[in-house]
């Protein structure tokens, strides 16, 4: 049985969707959480969902001083600091993200920041205090299979996917460099999941068509946030003390699947 008894994990992004699910799996797996989120009343909910195992921080994660705090956290409550998992991020669409001729400057800072430079944040904040320690630990990040499998018919947000491919390649360095120092590095690739996030695909009936056959597994549906759950704790637990760099999609056949677009009517290609 895989556990997280006597570990206190730090999850940036851990107030909603995958990073809270992930959280009360982590408890239930006998780990204690601290998990950040931008919103009072989304870090309040956490807090209560999680009970005396887990404390919910609000912060911005694009804030090199958030992760810094919630590492504080995790110590003075729990007395020690063993993994990291970053799933903060989100889409850009709004502020600009897109096509590569179409995206503004301000999407793409905006798209970076919040998918990047907040993870950039996260990792660094870790590795400094697990090489302060001399304890090693698990950083595990939340990429994307859009970094390494688009879907240009229904997803095209090209600074999204670039901050997703840049996540694998810190990450994969992070792993070669840190491994003497027995600190992991990983990053879990979900395809299209139920959150907050992806409202706009799971309102338009064509991308939850195009989901049904490019993500087939258990009857072709979008993905649920506890699907990436026993994945993240087996990465933050010491059954995977023997694994760094890697990227695991769970991803419901996205990454070898094609894919069905219905053409438009009259479009003879």
């Amino acid at each position: 049985m895989i556990t997280l008894e006597n570990k206190a994990i730090v999850i940036v992004g851990g107030t909603t969707g995958l990073g809270l699910s992930a959280a009360k799996a982590c408890v239930a797996a006998g780990g204690r959480v601290v998990v950040v989120g931008r919103k009072e009343l989304s870090a309040q909910a956490a807090g209560e969902a999680l009970g005396d195992a887990g404390r919910a921080v609000v912060g911005d994660a694009t804030q090199p001083s958030t992760v810094v705090r919630a590492i504080d956290e995790a110590e003075r409550l729990f007395g020690s600091f063993d993994g990291l998992y970053h799933v903060a991020g989100g889409s850009g669409r709004s502020a600009g993200d897109g096509p590569l001729h179409a995206i503004t400057d301000d999407g793409w800072d905006a798209t970076l920041d919040l998918n990047l430079k907040s993870l950039f944040h996260s990792n660094r904040a870790a590795v400094q205090r697990f090489m302060e320690t001399g304890t090693g630990g698990s950083v595990l990040n939340m990429g994307s299979v859009l970094g390494v499998s688009p879907a240009p018919a229904h997803f095209a947000t090209h600074a999204y996917a670039a901050a997703k491919a840049a996540v694998v390649g810190l990450t994969r360095s992070c792993a070669a460099y840190y491994a003497a120092h027995n600190i992991r590095f990983n990053v879990l690739a979900p395809a299209l999941v139920a959150t907050p996030m992806s409202k706009r695909a799971q309102t338009n009936d064509e991308v939850m068509q195009y989901i049904k056959t490019k993500q087939p597994l258990d009857g072709g549906r979008i993905g649920a946030p506890d699907d990436a759950d026993a994945a993240a704790v087996f990465f933050l637990s010491d059954a995977s003390k023997f694994v760094t760099g890697q990227v695991l999609s769970v991803d419901g056949g996205w990454g070898v699947s094609e894919g069905q677009v219905v053409p438009a009517v009259g479009d003879d290609s």
